[in-house]
C-alpha cells in the first residue's frame, strides 16, 4: 500500500473500514423488510435506523483501532487489516477525538427515533454505546474474555434488526425475535473468521476468544454451525406462512460451504482474509434473500 499521509482524510477512510459496515446494512434491511411485510414500513425511520448503524460500526471500529494499540495487541506479526494507530496514520489522541465526535454524531441522529418510538430507545442507544467501549476498554474487555460471539448476537441481531422493525411497527412479533437470531447468528461468522485468522496472536497476547479457549477445529465448526443454524432458522416463516423467506435463504448455504471449505484449506495465515471477504459477501447475499422473501409475501 502506498504510503497514508498521517491523520488525513484517507487515513480517517481506512481507520473506518467501508467493508465492515455490511455488518451494519444488512439487520436494518431485515429489519425494514419484515416490518414492509406486516405493513408497517415507514422509510424515514428506517433510514435514520441505518445511519445510525453505520455511525456505530465505525465509532466501534475507530474504539477497537486505539485501544487494541493501546493494549499492544495490534503488533508486527498482526495477519489482518492494518489498523490505523498501530500504522502510524492516525495518533491515539485524534483518534480519540474521532471516537468523540462519531459517538455524539450517531447519539444526534439516533435521537431522531424518538419521535417514532417511545423514550425507551434512549436506554436502547446508551447501551450501544457503553457496549461499544466495554468490547474492548475497561477492567474487562468483552472481547478478551470470550463474550464477543454473545454480543455479535445481540447487538447486530436482536437490537438492530428489532429495534428497526420497532421504531416502524411500534410492536415486536415472534417473526422479529426469530429475524433478529438468524441474523445475529450470521454476523457471527465474521467475527469467527477473525479469531480463526488470530487464533495464534490472540493467545499469545492473552485476549481469550472462544477459538483460543477451545480450539482450531472447534473454530472451523463453528463458523460452519452459524450458518447452517441460520439458514434452518428460516423454516420458521414456513409455518408462519412466509414460503420464500423460509426457502430462498437457504441459497446461502452454497457459498457459505464452499467458504467454509477453503477455510479449512487455508488453516492458517494472511490468506484468511480473503474469507474474511467472502463471508461479508456471503452475509449480505443471505440479508438480501431474507428480504426479498418476506417482500414477496407482501
Amino acid at each position: 500500500m502506498e504510503e497514508v499521509k498521517r491523520n488525513s482524510l484517507r487515513a480517517w477512510i481506512l481507520a473506518a473500514r467501508p467493508k465492515t459496515l455490511t455488518g451494519a446494512i444488512t439487520p436494518v434491511m431485515i429489519g425494514s423488510a419484515l416490518a414492509y411485510m406486516d405493513g408497517h414500513f415507514q422509510w424515514l425511520p428506517a433510514l435514520i435506523c441505518c445511519l445510525f448503524a453505520g455511525l456505530m460500526q465505525i465509532a466501534a471500529n475507530f474504539i477497537n483501532d486505539l485501544f487494541d494499540y493501546l493494549k499492544g495487541t495490534d503488533r508486527e506479526d498482526r495477519l489482518g487489516p492494518e489498523r490505523a494507530c498501530a500504522q502510524g496514520w492516525i495518533s491515539p489522541r485524534a483518534m480519540r477525538n474521532g471516537i468523540i465526535v462519531t459517538v455524539l454524531f450517531a447519539c444526534l441522529i439516533g435521537s431522531a427515533l424518538l419521535f417514532y418510538a417511545g423514550w425507551e430507545l434512549t436506554i436502547v442507544g446508551l447501551l450501544c454505546v457503553l457496549f461499544a467501549f466495554l468490547y474492548t476498554t475497561g477492567p474487562y474487555p468483552l472481547s478478551y474474555n470470550g463474550w464477543g460471539d454473545v454480543l455479535v448476537i445481540v447487538f447486530f441481531g436482536f437490537v438492530p434488526v428489532g429495534g428497526t422493525y420497532y421504531v416502524q411497527a411500534l410492536t415486536w412479533t415472534s417473526d422479529t425475535t426469530v429475524a433478529s437470531l438468524i441474523c445475529g447468528l450470521l454476523i457471527d461468522t465474521l467475527l469467527v473468521v477473525n479469531n480463526y485468522r488470530d487464533r495464534e496472536a490472540d493467545a499469545r497476547s492473552g485476549k481469550r476468544t472462544v477459538i483460543v479457549r477451545f480450539g482450531e477445529k472447534f473454530g472451523r465448526y463453528l463458523y460452519l454451525m452459524l450458518g447452517v443454524a441460520a439458514s434452518l432458522l428460516c423454516f420458521w416463516f414456513f409455518f408462519e406462512g412466509h414460503l420464500f423467506a423460509a426457502l430462498l435463504p437457504l441459497l446461502y448455504l452454497i457459498p457459505h460451504v464452499l467458504t467454509w471449505r477453503r477455510m479449512v484449506q487455508i488453516h492458517s495465515g494472511k490468506k484468511l482474509n480473503s474469507i474474511l471477504g467472502e463471508t461479508s459477501r456471503n452475509m449480505l447475499l443471505m440479508g438480501i434473500l431474507l428480504s426479498i422473501g418476506f417482500l414477496i409475501r407482501h
